[in-house]
């Protein structure tokens, strides 16, 4: 750690694009396993999801178990501390979309933020596993 800043703290553990999009992986898209991020539109090469994966498994973001019905498989989830980081993608994306109307970002999404954020984290982090 590089000081005892709140911002560094999470940039020491955040620096990178790919420990996010993982993150957005397992919220919004549904993702568990392996060969799924690696299909993600980004490109994530094998070495760099190998190593955020486990980093954020070491981190208790995330935890993975022997996927039952192929025993040479994991599978990923979000931990409490993983999904306590649901309001912050959240965040993210409305920011996203207030500079940038070129994005993927759904208007119902937008619309429901506005009149229900609270409410809106709290339908997200339910159907998470």
């Amino acid at each position: 750690m590089r000081s005892d800043c709140p911002i560094s703290y999470a940039l020491d553990f955040f620096g990178d694009k790919w420990t996010f999009l993982i993150i957005r992986d397992l919220v919004f898209e549904g993702k568990r396993f392996y060969s799924e991020f690696l299909n993600s539109k980004e490109k994530i090469a094998t070495n760099i999801l190998s190593d955020r994966l486990k980093k954020l498994e070491q981190n208790g973001v995330i935890e993975s178990k022997v996927y039952e019905k192929l025993k040479t498989k994991k599978e990923y989830s979000l931990t409490e501390k993983g999904k306590h980081l649901i309001p912050v993608l959240v965040e993210m994306i409305l920011w996203s979309a207030r500079y940038d109307d070129s994005l993927a970002v759904p208007q119902v999404f937008i619309e429901q933020a506005k009149m229900d954020k609270e409410g809106m984290i709290a339908r997200i982090t339910a159907r998470i596993q």
